[in-house]
């Protein structure tokens, strides 16, 4: 499947999400340039002018997760955890609410829009043929696995990357989507534009984050002091006051960050091997099955591809969705 890295911006595309002169998607090697980035007033100039092309379609979205398939009482009645949903009354959620790109919270009309949480109103539309019925428990990276052990939700939407070691506490659905760790830098900067150059560096990563792990952090990040904070937005008010030179984590969380506050920071670049974000789901849980049907069946209906365009492809100028990650068996 093709990802976002290797979908390529236009220099005008890349300017308007505060990349630098040359910067691309398309940075999965993470290797220096020799062009300057450009002054951090002119990415906010042209990020102004782009405002209207990277806002959600709210619209769009909502039609669309309205009219998703419904299970059939087949479905439901052969997996216990959709059983269990249904008679609850609710879907019970796990996720963030700012996540420019994949859930972000519209305090207007109080509604929650983005890729995964476009996903989660699909399947409460699967589950009760109302995409408005469920109930989101915010959580941070530390606490996914907990809220899932502990029965308070039914499923986490939270760009969730699958791994191995999460695999012994919590069961997944998917992969629903690919990525890659990401750079952010404050704009201008000119140190850091390549994974090596993190060398000497305060890194701030997320607590319980891939990048937080051991093996990332003595395979990609040997030489740099690494700080843990809990949250996004800590981590990006520490970049901005200095007390971290980068921040890594998905480079799609960055994309966000960069759209919603234009001539701020940049992409300094994408590295790492893929990551799959999966919905996470109780161990050993048969909802697995349930979810990964209802996978395929949006994928097969073009579901997916037109969520990915109203919430990433259209704001980032991706013009064609990709092929969606085959689903695990």
């Amino acid at each position: 499947m093709k990802t976002l890295d290797e979908l390529m911006l236009s220099r005008r595309q890349a300017l308007a999400l505060g990349l630098g002169a040359t910067a691309t998607l398309g940075l999965a090697a993470c290797g220096g340039s020799d062009d300057a980035a450009p002054a951090a007033d002119d990415a906010a100039d042209a990020a102004a002018t782009d405002d209207a092309a990277t806002a959600l379609d709210a619209a769009a979205f909502d039609e669309l997760v309205q009219s998703g398939p419904i299970a059939d009482g087949a479905a439901v009645e052969a997996s216990e955890w959709a059983k269990k949903v249904q008679a609850a009354g609710k879907l019970r959620v796990g996720g963030v609410e700012t996540s420019t790109l994949f859930s972000q919270l519209n305090e207007v009309d109080g509604k929650h829009r983005g890729f995964d949480a476009g996903l989660f109103q699909l399947l409460a539309t699967y589950l009760f043929d109302n995409a408005s019925n469920y109930d989101l428990t915010l959580v941070q990276s530390s606490t996914r696995e907990s809220v899932l052990q502990n029965d308070t939700v039914d499923a986490v939407f939270a760009t969730y990357t699958i791994t191995d070691e999460r695999k012994k506490l919590i069961s997944f659905a998917g992969p629903y989507y690919v990525g890659h760790q990401g750079i952010l830098v404050k704009a201008g900067n000119t140190d850091i534009k390549a994974v090596e150059d993190l060398a000497g560096k305060v890194v701030g990563v997320q607590t319980g984050s891939t990048a937080a792990t051991e093996d990332f952090i003595k395979e990609f990040m040997p030489d740099a002091e690494v700080q843990e904070l809990g949250t996004d937005e800590e981590l990006r008010r520490a970049l901005e006051q200095g007390r971290i030179d980068a921040y890594v984590v998905d480079a799609t969380l960055h994309m966000g960050s960069i759209i919603e506050n234009p001539g701020k920071y940049e992409l300094a670049c994408e590295f790492g091997p893929e990551d799959p974000l999966g919905i996470g789901l109780p161990l050993d849980s048969d909802g697995v099955k349930f979810v990964n049907d209802f996978l395929k069946i949006i994928e097969e209906q073009g579901i997916w591809a037109k969520l990915y365009q109203i919430c990433l492809g259209s704001r980032i100028g991706v013009d064609e969705a990709p092929e969606p990650p085959a689903i695990e068996a």
